[in-house]
């Protein structure tokens, strides 16, 4: 069937009726045009015209209303009472576009004498229906992402979905941030939407934390900040929080957590914590209990200097310190888990003398962490853990190599690490030629893994190219995509009705970037 219209409305709808005691499944059922039944018999008045589009021939809904084309389910349910446990509804529809925020189908199932809705397969471009009580059981066909989804009463499951492929990937935001971005966290708050928070260099204005309209990044609230060059959002049970990672010139130096506010809808100071130049914020969870670990870079000249655990106390509502971690200009930290183990890895960057230091993977034993490998780095910025069809891998971002002979490397290895089972421990996979890389991020489109690399500087230049690398299986990582960036600190990837995306942020300019990622 083919409909050339640019409003779709229902075209059929099946009455359910059962008139039998006994329950009967259905399984002698061959293909039903349900159309072709709907259809009012020849000579009648027809809200209907037979059309033909580019060799296919089709029905158009003519009437200016929309129209129920309907028949009860008895005709074709001849010898049981319910639907078949397992059936398929091909239809073929030729829209020239689709209105937003309309309840439109191209079949329902209602219960006999009612208006009640048993099954309904809703087709849209790119909005997403509301999900909940009263749309429990109905379909929705995703033009844009060939999808096909199922209400649960609370949220869309994914029933069918076509498997998606990187094409190439293309400009789609200019984002200019208060002053040069050190870092952007994209998070989501429950009824609100999509939020991005940028880490801005400058104290006046401060930080900007942007939100998510129309297909793009909106500044949405101010935060005072001296320096900020990181932020990180988590929860605790249904409490939203943002964390600042900020550099301040005068003692004792403090970052910041603000929390959520429901009811003025904005990010309000909660509580300070003492820290030093700091880098990083990583927040998790271990058990029933939440956690905040600070990346300390140094006091004054000296880098060697712990970083920070803190522990949320839930009668205080506060956190409090914990426990404290040994080390060496930290820039950044991932905490992850592997079966029941947790563990925390930190990028250890400079000791006062060399960048060629061990930074160190920890892990939670007896209620505290405790070291479990050293790996040399080479002025570490970042750590990014995923996993991969059961293998589980780090990579490291390497940044600069210190000579005491001539000037300093920039162009340097960065090394994805692969989990050995047998040794329990970390062992290089890969290197990967970066220039003074300082942000990994692992994404996925479909069924395919990639990583984006942060390059920032080769030692003459912070206009470079960004390279996205695809996971080839035995081949490891390889480059399908050169993106131009400058200064490039950050990446972020994240997904909307409107598609998937890659933001960076820029720390020598006040233009950051969002990229589209387009597929087929």
């Amino acid at each position: 069937m083919s409909l050339c219209r640019p409003l779709l409305v229902t075209w059929a709808l099946l009455t359910c009726s059962v008139r039998s005691q006994s329950w009967r499944p259905c399984t002698d059922l061959f293909p039903i045009d349900l159309l072709a039944r709907a259809l009012p018999p020849p000579g009648q008045t027809t809200p209907t015209q037979m059309v033909q589009s580019r060799g296919s021939r089709g029905i158009r809904l003519t009437s200016p209303v929309p129209t129920a084309l309907s028949f009860t389910a008895s005709q074709i349910f001849t010898n049981c009472d319910f639907f078949p446990s397992e059936f398929s509804l091909v239809a073929t529809l030729k829209i020239q576009r689709l209105r937003m925020k309309t309840s439109q189908y191209i079949l329902s199932v209602v219960k006999e004498g009612s208006a009640s809705l048993l099954l309904g397969l809703r087709i849209s471009e790119n909005h997403r229906p509301p999900c909940s009580g009263p749309e429990k059981g109905q379909l929705w066909f995703n033009v844009q992402t060939k999808g096909l989804f199922i209400c649960d009463g609370r949220m869309w499951r994914t029933l069918l979905q076509s498997k998606e492929r990187l094409d190439y990937v293309e400009d789609y935001q200019d984002l200019y941030t208060r002053s040069e971005t050190f870092d952007v966290e994209v998070f989501s708050i429950p009824s609100e939407g999509l939020f991005m928070a940028a880490a801005n260099r400058d104290a006046r204005p401060g930080s900007g934390v942007y939100r998510w309209r129309n297909g793009t990044f909106q500044l949405y609230q101010n935060i005072s900040t001296q320096e900020a060059r990181a932020w990180k959002h988590f929860t605790i049970n249904d409490k939203v929080f943002l964390v600042v990672a900020d550099i301040r010139k005068a003692e004792p130096e403090l970052s910041v957590v603000y929390r959520w506010n429901r009811r003025q809808k904005r990010f309000l100071r909660y509580q300070t914590l003492e820290t030093h130049a700091a880098q990083d914020w990583e927040a998790f969870q271990i058990h029933n209990d939440s956690f905040l670990v600070v990346a300390n870079h140094r006091r004054a000249s000296d880098h060697n200097i712990p970083s920070v655990i803190y522990r949320w106390n839930p009668e205080t509502k506060l956190f409090e310190v914990n426990q404290t971690l040994s080390t060496f200009g930290a820039y950044d930290w991932e905490f992850f888990t592997i079966g029941p183990y947790h563990f925390l890895v930190v990028a250890n960057t400079f000791d006062s003398q060399t960048t060629t230091i061990s930074s160190t993977i920890y892990v939670w034993l007896d209620g505290c962490f405790r070291t479990f490998q050293n790996i040399t780095t080479v002025g570490a910025t970042d750590w990014e853990m995923f996993q991969i069809d059961g293998r589980f891998f780090l990579a490291v971002a390497n940044s600069q190599q210190l000579s005491s002979r001539g000037p300093s490397l920039y162009s340097i290895n960065s090394t994805v690490y692969e989990l050995n089972m047998f040794t329990q421990t970390f062992i290089r996979f890969q290197d990967i030629l970066t220039h003074s890389a300082v942000d990994w991020e692992f994404f996925t489109v479909g069924d395919e893994k990639f990583l984006v690399v942060a390059n920032s500087h080769d030692g003459s230049s912070y206009s470079l190219n960004s390279v996205v690398y695809r996971w080839q299986g035995y081949e490891g990582f390889v480059p399908v995509h050169s993106l131009p960036t400058f200064g490039c600190r950050d990446w972020e990837h994240f997904s909307t009705d409107e598609g998937s995306f890659l933001l960076y942020s820029s720390a020598t300019s006040r233009l950051s970037k969002v990229f589209r990622l387009r597929t087929y």
